[in-house]
């Protein structure tokens, strides 16, 4: 007799996980939605991209290649480093970020992979299911992301576009209650291209001392402010309130490929005493970021020349200016001056808009008319603006006004006057 063959039961799908099913990217979601399709008579040009190296138009010095070529030579670095990264490495983290009023050493410094993994690691640290965390609104959208995914609440907090994205402390403060367990706050800001001043600074931190939350606070873009203002660091200001402050090469060094981030803890009070503990556990799940271009942090943040942050900056705020102005001039537009980072927001009178419902119906009629892409400020939880990258090669601002200015003279029918002095 043949042997008999048992039958297998039919697979049933496999489940993801909670924590799958929790992750999702608005970002992702709406443009992946929209409608692009540009005009084939004019070549498309994207003002909606946030990586600084697309364009090529912004090169890195030779310091910051030789740094990471010498360590490749040496193959000193081609195994496993610490969970927290290279000792040497870490120092050259605390003595760059280091202030007179904020200084660090080595143990205050955890490396990671780019400053998303660092903002992970710090939701984690801090919050717990059935707590809350607080993010800015307009904000950069991982913030909902990664808490979400986690199944932390993610409340917002609202910035205040008249008054440059100041804070609404009010409605901060009104956020928080005993279960919220950290306020995260970017300055310079992604998408709006905010600084905050010093003494807002404090505004914020009064708050934060007065509900005993710590703070997140995301520094990806430290230093990347304009002529007429000044950057301060969160931890430069505080005197009781801790901080996690997450930044990295990404954006100063516009090296994002590279994945090279890091938290710092000024931790006030010695209140972070047992989040230091969960740093490094966590640290640990991933066992540290790239060996080859943390061994080489300490000669990138020692031997780039300053000139390349002053001429990186220099154009950058260049095509801000001009960006500013032209879209101004724009009717139905309102855009909300750059202080830093890489981008301006800009409001859309959506109401006198002649068959525009809103920002995403905006910027898609906009790329199938004119080429010309703006991501809308849906992404970033603000209807009726859209966000546009200060980074492109200086020819193309013109050309991208230009056609901007003539899709809103098709379709505009307000009184540009009217929304311009709201």
């Amino acid at each position: 007799m043949e042997p008999q063959v048992k039958r297998l039961k039919t697979w049933h799908a496999v489940p993801m996980s909670e924590m799958a099913s929790n992750t999702f990217n608005p970002i992702r979601s709406i443009v992946d939605g929209m409608k692009i399709t540009p005009n084939p008579k004019k070549p498309m040009i994207a003002l909606s991209i946030g990586d600084p190296t697309v364009f090529g138009n912004l090169p890195i010095p030779e310091e910051i290649d030789e740094a990471v070529i010498d360590k490749i030579r040496s193959h000193k670095y081609n195994g496993y480093n610490p969970s927290i990264g290279y000792e040497e490495a870490r120092q050259a983290v605390a003595d760059y970020t280091s202030t007179h009023d904020a200084p660090v050493t080595s143990k205050d410094v955890i490396l990671t992979n780019g400053c998303s993994s660092a903002l992970d690691l710090c939701i984690t640290v801090l919050a717990s299911r059935g707590q809350n965390i607080l993010i800015p609104r307009p904000g950069f959208s991982i913030y909902k992301t990664l808490g979400e995914s986690l199944g932390i609440q993610v409340r917002f907090y609202d910035l205040l576009p008249e008054k440059s994205w100041e804070v609404d402390l009010k409605h901060m403060e009104s956020q928080m209650d005993e279960n919220t367990a950290a306020v995260i706050v970017n300055s310079p800001s992604n998408p709006c291209g905010s600084v905050y001043s010093r003494r807002h600074i404090e505004e914020i931190l009064e708050v934060l001392e007065r509900n005993r939350i710590p703070m997140i606070a995301d520094e990806i873009y430290e230093h990347f402010v304009f002529s007429e203002n000044k950057y301060h660091s969160m931890a430069s200001v505080s005197k009781t309130v801790p901080i996690l402050s997450c930044s990295g090469l990404t954006k100063r060094f516009l090296v994002p490929g590279w994945r090279m981030g890091w938290i710092v803890v000024h931790d006030r009070s010695n209140a972070f005493h047992e989040i230091r503990k969960g740093l490094n556990s966590l640290s640990q799940r991933i066992l540290g970021p790239n060996s080859l271009v943390q061994s080489a942090l300490k000669d990138i943040l020692k031997n780039t020349p300053q000139s390349f942050y002053a001429e990186t900056l220099e154009y950058i705020e260049d095509n801000a200016k001009l960006f500013y102005k032209l879209i101004s001039e724009i009717p139905g537009l309102k855009p909300v001056k750059p202080q830093g980072a890489m981008y301006m927001m800009v409001g859309i009178d959506t109401e006198n808009f002649q068959n525009i419902k809103d920002d995403v119906d905006f910027t898609e009629k906009l790329v199938s008319e004119q080429s010309v892409f703006c991501l809308p400020a849906k992404c970033f939880q603000y209807p009726n603006f859209f966000r546009i990258v200060l980074t492109i090669p200086k020819e193309k601002v013109e050309t991208a006004c230009e056609r901007i200015k003539e899709f809103c003279d098709q379709h505009y029918n307000g009184d540009s006057r009217s929304y311009i002095s709201r």
